[in-house]
């Protein structure tokens, strides 16, 4: 079966807030399923998602490992700070087309990628606002998520989870770092 979820960024003076709901086949969202926020300029980026707007309950939480390191792994804790999850972007591999790795206990690797190399090469040459997707394919050869923006005022990307072993809170993860680590 597969999840849709459309993540929605707000942005505000002092953090990146996201809003991510599930959606409906039209990509219409339907119902809110956390909200997350990024602190900007954190040498240690944490990420927590709350239940709600209020932001007082904590739901789960990506933390990098170290400060400020291209090659740095970004935990994801569940409400009793339990590692439910990891991922890490590939430098290697990125330095021409951007590659994500997601672990999560007792399942295959998965390796996320830009969907387009010729977009890919345009952005690093300073073509930054062209939009990004990514096909997350697990190491069995099962495709896991996709990720794609769409153009406009605000990022909005269109998430679908064709795996239901992984943990959707994992990747919810993924699909938020995408845009606030990617640049990075």
């Amino acid at each position: 079966m597969t999840t849709r979820y459309v993540i929605r960024q707000r942005i505000t003076m002092v953090v990146n807030r996201y809003e991510v709901w599930t959606a409906d086949e039209q990509w219409n969202p339907v119902a809110p399923v956390a909200f997350a926020q990024q602190k900007r300029g954190r040498l240690r980026e944490e990420v927590p998602f709350y239940a709600d707007d209020s932001r007082q309950q904590v739901l789960f939480t990506l933390k990098a490992r170290n400060v400020l390191d291209v090659r740095s792994v970004v935990d994801v804790r569940d409400l009793d700070g339990t590692v439910i999850g990891t991922f890490h972007k590939d430098f290697g591999q990125s330095l021409l087309i951007s590659t994500w790795h997601v672990e999560q206990p007792g399942l295959p690797v998965a390796t996320g990628r830009e969907a387009s190399t010729l977009y890919a090469v345009a952005r690093r040459i300073g073509f930054d606002l062209l939009p990004y997707d990514f096909v997350f394919t697990a190491a069995d050869g099962q495709p896991v998520m996709t990720v794609v923006r769409k153009w406009g005022v605000r990022d909005t990307y269109r998430v679908e989870i064709a795996d239901d072993r992984f943990d959707h809170r994992v990747l919810q993860s993924v699909a938020v770092a995408l845009d606030a680590l990617q640049n990075r």
